[in-house]
């Protein structure tokens, strides 16, 4: 009798330990670290047509951090983050200006030299929105294929309530796994 209340005990065990990693799992991949499949090349060649990434939704957003947010069509859409609220942001031959001041875009890498007049057209707020500085709770986005890319020189400003997360890791195909830096 020892022996079947023991083994039962031991069954009830497993199962609440399966349960519990099943809910984790769960919670895991709903609420903390989200799949999606990237489409297009305006993320190019930080982030490729096909690339499976992860994001996340429980961190700030910074400069220069990738975000997924939706569009008015219902669309998911991938960019990198240019400008914060209070930003006034300028690009003059293909010179990025926050604030004024000069910053380099090393995320960009290469791609920006290859053999293009002008990677990043120029343009300021003030004439592209009719805003000197990006309003609270948004954001301005740009992709960093500058030239294939639609992105908030087309669509202005992402608000703060459209972003589902920030981007975390590329996951497949293995040859691109890692972790999304700035």
């Amino acid at each position: 009798m020892k022996v079947d209340k023991k083994m039962q005990d031991g069954l009830w065990d497993w199962m609440k330990a399966i349960t519990f990693a099943l809910l984790l799992v769960i919670i895991i991949r709903f609420f903390v670290f989200i799949p999606l499949k990237v489409e297009g090349d305006s993320m190019s060649p930080t982030l490729a047509q096909g690339n499976y990434l992860l994001y996340e939704t429980f961190s700030d957003i910074d400069r220069f951090d990738i975000i997924i947010f939706g569009n008015e069509e219902g669309q998911t859409l991938i960019k990198r983050v240019i400008g914060l609220p209070g930003d006034s942001i300028a690009y003059s031959e293909d010179q990025l200006y926050l604030n004024g001041e000069p910053v380099e875009e090393s995320f960009l890498g290469t791609e920006k030299q290859q053999g293009m007049d002008v990677f990043t057209s120029d343009f300021d707020l003030l004439t592209l929105t009719g805003m000197e500085t990006v309003p609270e709770g948004s954001y301005f986005v740009l992709g960093d294929n500058r030239v294939r890319s639609r992105d908030s020189r087309i669509f202005g400003f992402v608000a703060q309530a459209d972003i589902a997360g920030k981007a975390a890791m590329v996951y497949y195909p293995l040859e691109d796994f890692g972790f999304i830096q700035n």
